[in-house]
């Protein structure tokens, strides 16, 4: 069932954006967005300043997939703002402000820290950073701020100009830069290398050219990974969402891959055969608040490559009975399996909040696809398909929230 009045409302003049989380609810279920894009576009012929008006019509066209007029778009609104508000739960006064700190892109660039505060008593005020210039002297008055900026290719020089220019910052710092400069898939893989009960292949990023040794049978994936030969998996560096991921099984394989990929860099690691005893696989999608695991949603598909929009999730009752019991009891289950291995990795990697894409092996081990802060999570699914998710998905924003108050409690305690 689809709950009512989703389309956004564009107000001009509004001080506030509409926002990612507004946008993508409404796309979610379905809502044709062009004719609010065309209301902007109208709107912006007479109003060319309105940068809230442009960050709201990039957002849009970056969901239609126009991607290049979007990013121009957004450009266009960074030239003329880099603080933007989102506006605060209906009858709800703001109690605490959080500052985030966001790189121009799309959805997949930042921390989409709106989905964790809405229906909040949080005012989330946004200020993009543009790499190369330096934080403004004067920034909005803050409680906490919040790093949103996530791990790219394109980032890394940012993250560390970040790290440094936060490191004495007058407020509480979340999600410090320098962690964050620690979620490269390969970086990933070798913190967590010979870790006890996980399982992360070593992943090797490489050049097209030593792709295309492998694929005239010069050298073998064995000789580059040491953990294992084909089959592999291959991805363009900084790709997501599944974008050029691909299986190889064998040599050949990769020659026929690269005919049809244009990118100059990848990474490389084993293939893991996760399924389980039915043919199935089952993919989690986990964050830890401090360290503390919660359960957004776990996908079980036919297909190796899972994304829960496509893993057929909304049309199998079956489905979604299994996941229904995997968040009844993650706590006791999943969760206490694995606690060693949560344990560990918000040890070696520090960050306040951070998502993991991960699945357990058929030996019982933890197997980590992904440790990323840019992940997507929500609680947009409709309530009479996912009944169970609502009160899985509070605990998730009660703990960010939580973890909000604790970050300042020493100063109110001071105080």
């Amino acid at each position: 069932m689809k709950p009512g009045n989703l389309a956004p409302v564009f107000t001009p003049g509004s001080n506030y954006l509409m926002g990612l989380a507004a946008m993508l609810r409404a796309a979610y279920y379905s809502v044709n967005l062009t004719p609010l894009g065309n209301e902007l576009i109208a709107h912006l012929d007479t109003h060319p300043e309105d940068a809230n008006a442009l960050m709201d019509l990039s957002t849009i066209l970056y969901m239609l997939g126009n991607r290049e007029v979007a990013a121009a778009t957004q450009t266009e609104a960074l030239n003329l703002a880099r603080f933007y508000q989102l506006p605060t739960a209906a009858g709800n006064e703001a109690t605490l402000r959080v500052l985030a700190l966001m790189v121009p892109g799309d959805f997949m660039a930042n921390t989409p820290i709106e989905f964790l505060l809405e229906d909040s008593d949080v005012a989330v005020d946004l200020m993009y950073v543009i790499p190369g210039m330096p934080l403004p002297e004067l920034v909005p008055d803050h409680d906490v701020l919040f790093i949103s900026v996530g791990e790219a290719e394109n980032t890394h020089t940012l993250l560390e100009q970040l790290a440094e220019e936060t490191r004495d910052w007058p407020r509480p710092v979340l999600n410090r830069a320098e962690h964050t400069l620690k979620l490269s898939r390969d970086k990933v893989a070798g913190l967590l290398a010979g870790v006890s009960g996980i399982c992360m292949p070593v992943t090797v990023r490489v050049e097209r050219s030593v792709l295309e040794q492998i694929a005239a049978g010069e050298i073998t994936p064995l000789s580059l990974l040491g953990d294992g030969d084909f089959p592999v998996i291959v991805r363009p560096v900084g790709s997501h969402a599944g974008h050029g991921l691909m299986k190889l099984p064998a040599a050949s394989d990769v020659r026929a891959y690269l005919d049809n990929m244009q990118e100059e860099q990848f990474f490389i690691s084993r293939f893991v055969d996760y399924s389980n005893d039915d043919g199935l696989f089952r993919k989690y999608r986990i964050v830890l608040v401090e360290g503390k695991p919660f359960l957004c949603h776990m996908a079980v598909s036919e297909h190796w490559m899972i994304h829960y929009l496509n893993a057929g999730m909304a049309e199998n009752q079956a489905k979604r009975d299994e996941e229904a019991i995997a968040m009844a009891g993650f706590e006791e289950g999943f969760a206490k399996r694995h606690a060693a291995a949560f344990e560990q990795i918000y040890r070696k990697f520090g960050l306040d909040y951070v998502g993991i894409d991960c699945a357990e092996t058929v030996e019982g081990d933890f197997l980590v696809f992904e440790v990323d802060t840019s992940m997507i999570v929500h609680g947009m699914d409709p309530v009479d398909l996912y009944p169970y998710k609502p009160a899985a998905m509070q605990k998730v924003f009660t703990a960010f929230r939580a973890l909000l108050q604790r970050a300042i409690q020493p100063a109110t305690t001071e105080s």
